[in-house]
């Protein structure tokens, strides 16, 4: 009995984590990053509204669409080139 109470609690131990995050997320939760921006030394959350614009600026530059976090660094800093440029634009509604 002690060897089967301590594998169901080494196995609930161990899903627990896979568990939590999904249930977080489909509760409605909803989940922001905030994005450091190197060259004006501000934040952005990077939310639906930030997503909008740089999936945005990918269609307007005629890219195929890449992971932000997977941008080289010349492509993060004319993203927020740009992104500053047109910040009135993309305001939050």
């Amino acid at each position: 009995m002690r060897r089967l109470f301590s594998a169901l609690l080494m196995t609930a131990t161990l899903t627990a984590p896979l568990v939590a995050p999904t249930a977080a997320l489909a509760g409605g939760v909803n989940v922001t990053l905030r994005i450091y921006d190197p060259f004006r030394h501000d934040y952005h959350a990077w939310d639906r509204h930030e997503e909008r614009a740089y999936r945005g600026y990918l269609a307007q530059r005629h890219r195929s669409y890449v992971i932000y976090g997977r941008q080289r660094l010349a492509e993060r800093r004319a993203y927020w080139r740009w992104r500053h440029e047109r910040e009135e634009r993309f305001e939050r509604r």
